[in-house]
């Protein structure tokens, strides 16, 4: 019998129809300002820098301290600490309700975490802030942990690291939120007094009331590139003075060139930036 006039088996459990596409959903991603397609492991692999135009994507509380501290390994503080509902606050939903859904998506009890580790061999008293947590918000866990990592940096004499990524205060917990400003910045003066040394590292975004206190009161400020921080979001400015703000305004380069700012450091030569930092501070003591 020829070729053409066989009988034709059909094929054993069919791929269904609706199931007949590669599966690439979740695997690439767009960079948001040259608007490249990138591989999501090779952005992972270049610590979620743009490897076409060296735009800065967003990183996680974790993931940050993999970055600056030796061999990915700290030991976390503090990481029983939670946040309560003390005004019963709702909006669209309840407050306690959107807690419980951070923590449950993000593993962490609040918008940072505090650990302690080593920094090229240095020890060291290291926070690191996560956006994705109710929008790096703080509230009063926020600033009671950045006030027991002061006074562990003052009592152990370690130099501290802060890493801000922050929406602002956190409104849900109206005045109890806003007297942590002035409550990190009491103790940032007693750990001045101690002369040990405080670097404050601001990413995309640093706004609101931790702009207006920890994080531009470090002895050495730094910032990622092109950066979002301010007080004041640029639209409320705009809407506010109903004017065109400059270009590029608020972006970490701006500020630098403006004297807020001491320096505009890449994601990935930022460890060994803040390093350089620490052996002049403490030669310098």
């Amino acid at each position: 019998m020829t070729w053409f006039k066989r009988e034709k088996r059909p094929i054993e459990n069919p791929t269904p129809a609706d199931e007949r596409t590669v599966r690439t959903e979740g695997l690439w991603t767009k960079c948001g300002f040259c608007r490249a397609i990138i591989w999501k492991k090779d952005l992972e692999a270049n610590w979620e820098v743009c490897p076409k135009c060296e735009h800065h994507f967003r990183m996680g509380a974790r993931r940050r301290l993999e970055l600056l501290l030796d061999g990915e390994q700290w030991e976390e503080l503090d990481s029983e600490l939670a946040s309560s509902d003390p005004l019963h606050f709702s909006d669209t939903k309840p407050y306690a309700q959107r807690l419980k859904a951070a923590q449950h998506k993000l593993g962490m009890k609040d918008a940072i975490i505090t650990a302690e580790g080593l920094l090229n061999g240095r020890p060291v008293i290291c926070c690191s802030m996560e956006f994705g947590f109710i929008g790096g918000s703080m509230g009063a866990v926020v600033g009671e942990k950045v006030t027991r990592a002061i006074e562990r940096s003052v009592a152990q004499n370690q130099p501290l690291i802060i890493v801000s990524c922050s929406g602002g205060a956190r409104m849900m917990e109206g005045t109890v939120s806003l007297l942590q400003l002035a409550k990190v910045g009491a103790a940032l003066a007693r750990q001045d007094e101690a002369k040990v040394p405080y670097i404050s590292v601001l990413t995309d975004p640093t706004t609101g009331g931790v702009t207006a206190s920890y994080a531009m009161l470090g002895d050495l400020n730094i910032a990622e590139p092109g950066a979002l921080i301010g007080f004041a979001g640029p639209r409320v400015i705009e809407q506010t003075i109903r004017q065109k703000l400059p270009e590029g305004f608020q972006t970490s380069e701006f500020l630098l060139e403006h004297g807020f700012l001491d320096a505009v450091v890449s994601r990935k030569e930022l460890k060994s930036y803040i390093s350089l930092a620490l052996d002049f501070f403490l030669k310098a003591a």
